[in-house]
């Protein structure tokens, strides 16, 4: 199967979120309404991995018929408390991409920007089905790290990852979907088998395991955009302000890798 897939990002799910995760935030009511699409339109979530293997050997690995993603990034509590139970309801599987240092624990060195899990709600999380990804230590910009660094924000996650669940993540989601062909060779030279942008756009096979795309949900999507997402209608559209904005970051981030660059030659 080389068709399309529709990859749901979300990151909070909270009735109040705070300022720093509301735009990327959705209610509970919201999610279970888009679950409710999901199901009455007849896909099928999947795992990240379960995507990737497919993609990697059809024949070994089938998808079930109108194959999705729902992703979650970061850890946030919300994810079990509000999300579990409709993922639960409708049999549904999901990934969940964690940065280890944000959750509440042993491991935590700050910087979760609201209410996060802790292991034990993990822990459920993945007896329940659902995929335990890598998304970093502290949730840098991967791109913008020298060498030491990256590496170590990418294997100290996966360590403590299999330490907390006796099972290392094979599949990871970049901090604020950044990456660049050398964080891509770092993520596959650290054992992750699989990837995920953002681009808003749908996943397709031709864009390699390390840079598939995502589609953004947040608290304005409502129920008819929702539907165009997963139908594949109108992306363009919806995400065109998106974009721009993309576009000219883009530039500004590039601008500041060459500067350090000269700066680091100078000295």
């Amino acid at each position: 199967m080389n068709t399309p897939v529709p990859v749901l990002m979300y990151h909070a799910v909270a009735r109040e979120p705070n300022a720093a995760t509301r735009r990327l935030s959705v209610t509970p009511e919201a999610f279970a309404e888009q679950a409710a699409v999901l199901d009455d339109l007849g896909f099928h979530p999947v795992t990240t991995a379960g995507l990737a293997a497919h993609w990697r050997s059809p024949g070994s690995a089938p998808l079930p018929p109108r194959p999705v993603l729902i992703t979650f990034d970061d850890g946030y509590e919300g994810v079990h408390r509000h999300a579990l139970p409709v993922l639960k309801g409708h049999g549904f599987q999901a990934t969940l991409f964690v940065s280890t240092g944000w959750l509440r624990g042993a491991h935590d060195t700050g910087g979760g920007l609201d209410t996060m899990l802790d292991w034990d709600q993990v822990r459920e999380l993945a007896a329940a089905g659902v995929e335990i990804g890598g998304h970093s230590h502290t949730h840098p910009q991967l791109d913008q790290l020298d060498d030491d660094t990256l590496w170590s924000e990418l294997i100290r996650c996966k360590e403590i990852v299999a330490a907390e669940l006796g099972a290392a993540p094979v599949s990871f989601a970049y901090p604020y979907g950044y990456s660049s062909r050398r964080v891509r060779a770092r993520v596959r030279g650290a054992g992750y088998r699989q990837a995920l942008a953002v681009g808003n756009g749908l996943a397709r096979r031709a864009q390699g395991p390390y840079a598939l795309r995502r589609l953004t949900v947040r608290r304005g999507t409502t129920t008819e955009e929702f539907e165009r997402l997963v139908r594949g209608r109108a992306i363009a559209r919806d995400f065109a302000g998106d974009r721009a904005l993309t576009k000219g970051y883009a530039l500004v981030r590039r601008a500041r890798r060459i500067r350090g660059k000269a700066i680091g030659t100078r000295v």
